[in-house]
């Protein structure tokens, strides 16, 4: 089997090799082709995952090129994980809001949808190359903002098209250990838009459990989401909200938190991952060196994730239960072996609606657990969401709504209106001036007119 990995230079890469080296099921991954457009950072990354590999005797091989077509020739499964603007664009995104006054986070608020402008018409061009090039293959999609450009992937590849995210894994798996149980002995029920979501009950032997754990303030505030909302926000709630919502219901401390800091978390990474490259890049390293340093640097970007949120809720730094990730890595694997092999799994997933959210139209892409199968997702009926999560889920899918439109026709006018229907802009005039800064400041966004 032929894996394709798109942004196959990107510091995540390693996470998606290392699971395919524990398979040793048959049928499992045999080659992977790195796509990137960067060949410096390919090769860094051809030479971590040599590392890797070191004698491991069926290790998948690896090819690395710049030529999107060559990478999609006769891939069963494609992984897409680009960054369009590279870390540069995040950071501008997130200055450029701040100086606003609105949040600028990748994937939430003026951040996310100025990255989504940016991602969705390169995404579509993915999406038309793929359905040229490798027709059966299917795209796992991990691209942020992964829901709106899952939906902008999906008007061409229809339903072989799936995005993955780990936060609703994590937080799933993280509730499940306290409760008492192994994760895969409990369901999830878990309902939103990607990064807006909630987990509204746990049933382990068919009995939902998360009314024992929000009775019990000091379990609740024993793991990350637990302290960063707080027990009695999430007692009113009755429910577990996904980590990004904390952008939401803590939205001007959050701005705050952000304009006070020294640097975002865009240039950190940006900084932090330049200093990672150079290093690993030299010439002639020791056996193992590369690995050893993305080993390093991957540790301190675990340990500063959302930093900033938590001194707002005023909890310090990650403890060592949090720094497990919810593992997209395992989630795609998990994914791949249902759909290639027909092993029947239970996943949450972003996928189309098909009626599965009554305030949403069939095509629009939503996050929830789904069943799949060697025909791919089918999302698993749920329960209504309460008045307040509606607000938020159709709100938010409005603003995603006018990025793929503006995107469509270049208007520049859809873009303001996808700035101005977020929850999280809250003014017409701030949102013509977030368009006139990003259309300024990234080259991506020149087809604005």
């Amino acid at each position: 089997m032929r894996l394709t990995i798109l942004g196959g230079g990107g510091f995540r890469v390693p996470l998606v090799y290392g699971a395919l080296l524990g398979d040793r099921a048959e049928g499992r991954v045999s080659h992977v082709t790195l796509y990137d457009e960067d060949s410096g950072r390919l090769r860094v990354m051809a030479r971590v995952l040599a590392d890797q590999a070191a004698g491991i005797a069926d290790a998948p091989a690896v090819t690395a090129t710049t030529d999107l077509d060559e990478a999609l020739r006769g891939a069963d499964f494609v992984f897409s994980a680009i960054r369009v603007g590279g870390l540069d664009g995040r950071a501008a995104d997130e200055r450029i809001a701040l100086a606003e006054g609105v949040l600028g986070q990748e994937t939430v608020g003026a951040g996310g949808i100025a990255y989504g402008l940016r991602t969705v018409p390169v995404a579509r061009e993915i999406a038309r190359r793929v359905a040229r090039t490798a027709p059966d293959a299917w795209v796992i999609n991990f691209t942020n903002p992964a829901g709106v450009v899952t939906e902008a992937m999906a008007e061409e590849l229809g339903d072989r098209v799936i995005g993955i995210c780990d936060s609703p894994v994590g937080l799933g798996r993280r509730i499940a250990r306290l409760l008492g149980a192994r994760p895969g002995e409990a369901w999830i029920d878990y309902v939103g838009l990607n990064h807006l979501g909630w987990v509204r009950g746990l049933r382990i032997g068919g009995r939902d459990e998360l009314p024992r754990l929000l009775a019990d303030a000091r379990a609740l505030e024993s793991f990350e989401e637990g302290r960063l909302f707080g027990a009695e926000w999430l007692r009113s709630l009755g429910a577990i909200p996904n980590e990004y919502l904390h952008y939401y219901y803590f939205n001007r401390d959050t701005v705050r938190a952000y304009q006070e800091v020294k640097q975002t978390r865009g240039a950190f990474l940006r900084d932090q991952q330049q200093g990672f490259y150079a290093e690993a890049g030299r010439p002639d390293p020791a056996p193992g060196a590369a690995l050893a340093a993305w080993d390093r640097t991957r540790a301190e970007r675990e340990a500063t994730y959302m930093a900033e949120n938590r001194e707002v809720a005023g909890v310090g730094e990650r403890e060592e239960s949090d720094l497990e990730s919810g593992g997209y890595e395992k989630v795609a694997l998990a994914l791949m072996r249902a759909i290639a092999r027909d092993e029947r799994a239970t996943l949450i997933l972003n996928v189309r609606n098909r009626g599965t959210l009554s305030v949403l139209d069939a095509e629009a892409v939503i996050e929830v657990p789904c069943l799949v199968d060697a025909n791919g997702a089918h999302p698993v009926a749920v329960d209504p969401l309460p008045l307040h999560a509606v607000g938020l889920v159709t709100s938010v899918k409005a603003a995603e709504r006018e990025v793929l439109a503006a995107a469509a026709s270049g208007s520049r006018a859809d873009a303001v209106k996808a700035f101005a229907l977020h929850p999280l802009v809250d003014s017409v005039g701030v949102a013509r001036r977030l368009v006139a800064g990003y259309a300024a400041e990234h080259p991506g966004l020149g087809y604005l007119r």
